[in-house]
């Protein structure tokens, strides 16, 4: 049975003929009106799973699961049908790769469709993936805040139960009538300003994650949700809207805290590296370090490494992003009416 049923529901993708595919992208899965980023690429995850099902059954001896990701995003998408054109570009003994079109209908040309997001995917069945493998030593630097072991890591079963555990305690995402697609999520951050931790000159994000998709506390980390994961980090996004608000209030006067307001940082390419399996039960926690070097002209950059608990690297992803009035995501659309 799958870990978490209810965002397994949500990135349900079914087979409609050669190479064809829809799903249902959730509003409760939104920021605003827009299908989150990391939702979406949990749906094109789940496509390409299920693609290699259906297509090429025989192909490997067991599930080929994707490696890597890179994603253009090209039009905001909407909640509602979407469908999937796939087109096998490398069928291969180790890896293949396909290339991927999610279409919607045209908000400025009607009756017609358009692409909204595009990519590329690699994917590779477990078992053949053989070679060799190395520890490098590396650990996030600087060091992650505290805790109350006596190595300084973190309690998660205190930190889960009490909601603190040395340095760290519980975050309330800002804004989630807006931000819905964050409600999914448990997250954890360092008492001391961690909405702004500005670390060997860039803005350094901290968190523990737990998974909690419709509000299921039995939810788990699977694969396809830390594709979600890796574009989750509601503190960042906090910094940037105390950076916005300070940037306005030195252009335009008065308090920056008169100016805070909601923002929207959508994606425009995401790439992702999927460095190590989950079991298929998943896992309770998550940790993610999310850097971001600058922000200039409207544009952001974002470096996402997750950890398990035993500090292995699960995956890396790098995005560029786009910082937008909120105005921008609700448009014309019936955002209250979703």
């Amino acid at each position: 049975m799958a870990p978490n049923p209810f965002f397994e529901e949500a990135i349900k993708v079914t087979p409609q003929g050669e190479n064809r595919y829809s799903a249902y992208l959730r509003p409760e899965w939104c920021i605003g009106t827009v299908p989150h980023g990391g939702y979406t690429t949990a749906v094109i995850y789940n496509l390409a799973l299920t693609h290699f099902t259906h297509a090429h059954p025989k192909q490997y001896k067991s599930p080929a699961a994707p490696i890597s990701l890179q994603l253009s995003f090209l039009r905001r998408t909407a909640s509602g049908p979407a469908t999937f054109e796939v087109e096998d570009v490398k069928i291969g003994a180790r890896t293949s790769t396909i290339h991927i079109k999610l279409l919607q209908p045209s908000e400025k040309k009607p009756g017609t469709f358009e692409t909204m997001v595009a990519g590329y995917i690699t994917v590779s069945p477990p078992d053949a993936e053989v070679g060799i493998s190395a520890k490098t030593g590396w650990k996030p630097q600087p060091a992650p805040a505290s805790g109350s072991r006596t190595d300084e890591s973190v309690d998660l079963s205190v930190l889960g139960r009490t909601g603190s555990d040395g340095a760290w305690q519980k975050i309330e995402p800002p804004f989630p009538e807006f931000r819905k697609a964050g409600t999914h999520t448990e997250l954890f951050g360092p008492k001391n300003g961690h909405s702004l931790q500005k670390q060997g000159g860039g803005l350094s994000i901290d968190q523990w994650a737990r998974f909690r998709p419709g509000g299921d506390v039995n939810g788990r980390w699977s694969n396809a949700a830390v594709a979600y994961l890796i574009d989750m980090f509601p503190s960042a996004l906090d910094g940037f809207d105390t950076m916005s608000a300070e940037a306005a209030a030195r252009e335009n006067g008065g308090s920056a805290e008169g100016q805070k307001a909601k923002n929207w940082y959508p994606t425009v390419t995401l790439n992702v590296d999927m460095k190590k399996h989950l079991p298929a039960e998943g896992v309770e926690w998550l940790y993610s370090r999310v850097v971001t070097k600058v922000v200039r002209d409207g544009r952001t950059d974002l470096g996402v490494t997750v950890l398990d608990q035993d500090g292995e690297v699960v995956a890396l992803s790098t995005q560029v992003g786009l910082a937008l009035s909120a105005s921008r995501n609700v448009g014309t659309r019936k955002y209250g009416k979703l």
